[in-house]
């Protein structure tokens, strides 16, 4: 989902009326950023307070591509990183994930055996239908076993967009949170839905109804499942004591638009890349009673802050073992205390981008290969800026491409590299640089080895529904990222 598929942040068909109202009842994040522009990264770095590059969510079979965890993956989160449900539980809390986990499909990067306590969704994306011989449908999991696969035992019908999967996930929210509160347990629900992924898919009654055709669909119920979900804390009386915070995983695919994608407002390209578009996020933090109603904060968040606040709210600290890049946003978001902090754009292995304050430096720039854009797949469409949105990887680590967001959205307009206020700002953001770089001890990469034979085959469970399949021989090889 983009930054400007919410009419809070300015869509103009006002079609995500839940989601506004929360807005209007809490705080407004304008500056809030994911870690990485693709999905599985940005899930390690949200759960890890990490960035990708240390928690090991990163290829370097390639210089600066994107990564992610198909069904052919062999790496997954290492057991080294500690997540946040493992933390939370210390502190009593029982934990659970409905929807995507997409942090590694074998049997040791189980969900269930890195802190959460129930699970109910997919290790994947709701990619399909599959022929179940040359690759398997994905499976659905509660808990530790598998209950059915993607397309034969939940449907989704790639004609029509019509799939129930967000109610069925909206209904084990509601579920799970009236269990907690009747026996008064604090817990952590990471309520992971994908309807507006490609291939997107909304409920029959909400087919139909938007303006923005399907995948305005599937924002339309996105949005009136968080209002139930809102409303749902409201009624059990524990709003006060719940603090909710939504966001997404990375910019909307431009690549997939209009049908299948969504909008990132007045930003320069989408997901797969390190411009605004492909990393600036829509964010809303909700609190009845704590937070100031109808709040907007300038404050430069990232989906990593996640981690450190909700310790600070469970009253944990942080693991002092490790770099930890996510920072308590409580300040912010209880005082409006502006924290100064930089906006680290990582593409796989390579620092592509900082932002300090309201200046960003391009240190690489790339969209996507020549080769890739002849074939179709572009991430900016519509918005070439010559020399910025390069398709062959430009170095400008000597002379930085420098903007200024608050007069320059869209990343139209460097800066002149002889103008005194380039010189003053590169000054200011070079030492930021080379900070960072000097605490930089990149994880053990787990993006890198692909192999048909791990694929989700034979999950555990399949032998009670008869759907077992069998795999092929070993054949690990180096993942192949194009972009």
């Amino acid at each position: 989902m983009g930054w400007g598929d919410l009419g809070a942040f300015g869509e103009p068909s006002k079609e995500t009326p839940n989601l506004d109202q929360m807005a209007s009842e809490g705080m407004l994040f304008l500056d809030f950023y994911t870690a990485n522009p693709l999905c599985s990264p940005s899930r390690a770095a949200l759960l890890t307070g990490r960035l990708p590059v240390r928690n090991g969510f990163y290829t370097t079979n390639a210089h600066a591509r994107n990564a992610y965890t198909p069904q052919d993956i062999v790496g997954g989160i290492p057991d080294s990183e500690l997540l946040l449900p493992e933390l939370l539980k210390k502190a009593g809390y029982t934990n659970k994930i409905i929807g995507k986990w997409h942090l590694g499909h074998r049997p040791q990067f189980h969900p269930l055996k890195h802190g959460f306590d129930e699970w109910f969704g997919s290790p994947n994306c709701h990619f399909g239908p599959f022929d179940n011989r040359a690759l398997p449908n994905i499976p659905l999991y509660r808990d530790w076993e598998m209950i059915g696969r993607y397309y034969e035992d939940f449907k989704i019908d790639l004609k029509t967009g019509e799939a129930n999967l967000t109610q069925i996930y909206l209904q084990e929210a509601l579920d799970f949170i009236s269990k907690q509160q009747a026996s008064q347990q604090p817990f952590f629900l990471y309520w992971a839905i994908d309807a507006t992924h490609a291939p997107v898919y909304a409920s029959k009654q909400f087919l139909g109804t938007s303006q923005r055709g399907l995948y305005g669909d599937a924002v339309r119920e996105i949005d009136d499942s968080i209002g139930k979900i809102l409303k749902h804390l409201q009624k059990l009386g524990i709003s006060n004591n719940t603090f909710v915070f939504f966001t997404s995983d990375n910019g909307a695919a431009l690549i997939s638009a209009p049908k299948q994608g969504g909008s990132n407002g007045p930003f320069l390209c989408g997901k797969q890349t390190t411009f605004e578009g492909g990393m600036r996020e829509p964010a809303i933090a909700w609190w009845p009673g704590h937070i100031p109603a109808g709040g907007v904060s300038h404050q430069l968040g990232n989906v990593m802050d996640l981690f450190t606040t909700s310790l600070s709210l469970a009253g944990l600290q942080p693991p002092s073992d490790r770099q930890i890049d996510g920072i308590d946003l409580l300040p912010a978001i209880l005082q409006g205390k502006l924290i100064d902090r930089p906006i680290f754009y990582y593409r796989g292995n390579e620092m592509m981008a900082v932002r300090v304050g309201l200046y960003k430096a391009h240190y690489w720039t790339w969209s996507n290969s020549w080769e890739e854009y002849s074939k179709g797949i572009d991430f900016c469409p519509g918005q070439n800026v010559s020399g910025v949105t390069t398709h062959t990887q430009e170095e400008h680590t000597t002379l930085p491409l420098l903007f200024h967001l608050g007069r320059d959205l869209g990343e139209k307009y460097p800066l002149s590299f002889t103008s005194e206020e380039y010189q003053s700002v590169m000054e200011r953001i070079s030492v930021v640089v080379q900070q960072h770089k000097v605490t930089m001890v990149p994880g053990e990469p787990q993006l890198n080895v692909c192999d048909k034979a791990v694929m989700n085959w034979s999950p555990p469970g399949c032998e009670k529904l008869g759907k077992c399949l069998t795999p092929p021989k070993p054949d690990p090889r180096k993942c192949f990222w194009p972009h």
